[in-house]
């Protein structure tokens, strides 16, 4: 299980919100998303702990707490599915074109 962690400052390292959650347990890992286009970081991140009832206590004690200026979300993460994303075109869409209709 891991534990989501929304509307982050954008100033977060990944040791500073280790650091927070170790107050209620042992923390296993840490990602903190980058937008591939900025290269910043994204606002929310992922903590994974060594149980659930450690991520329990850390959500109920983190959710909507103030911290680097901003209310928290903490949460149980969704897990990802398998959707993916196809840019926004549905089917089998190629696109394609252009050329001469010309015929010699």
């Amino acid at each position: 299980m891991s534990i989501y962690v929304g509307n982050l400052s954008y100033e977060v390292k990944e040791d500073d919100l280790r650091h927070v959650f170790a107050e209620y347990g042992t923390v296993k890992n840490v990602q903190l998303p980058i937008d591939r286009e900025t290269g910043r970081m994204r606002g929310f991140g992922f903590v994974e702990m060594e149980s659930d009832a450690e991520e329990t206590a850390a959500i109920e004690a983190l959710d909507n707490a103030e911290w680097m200026g901003r209310s928290l979300k903490v949460n149980k993460a969704k897990p990802k599915t398998d959707g993916g994303s196809s840019g926004g075109r549905r089917g089998n869409y190629s696109g394609g074109g252009g050329g001469s209709s010309r015929r010699n």
